[in-house]
């Protein structure tokens, strides 16, 4: 599982990286995996500082975090 996320994790930086910013809803229609796995890997980004998060649920809006 932690290498599937880790995958994921990857994909969805590259798409963050080409699309600036993105909402979640975006980012479920651009990756064809399961929600829970998308979020997942998110929460993976984010712990590590990667990704910005803002906006209010359902409507949070993800980018890369750049420095």
């Amino acid at each position: 599982m932690i290498t599937k996320l880790g995958i994921m994790a990857g994909e969805i930086w590259h798409l963050l990286d080409k699309e600036d910013k993105i909402s979640l809803d975006e980012i479920y229609n651009k990756i064809d995996s399961p929600k829970d796995i998308v979020l997942m890997s998110i929460g993976w980004l984010a712990r590590e500082g990667h990704v910005v998060l803002e906006g209010e649920a359902p409507n949070h809006i993800v980018s890369l975090r750049r420095k």
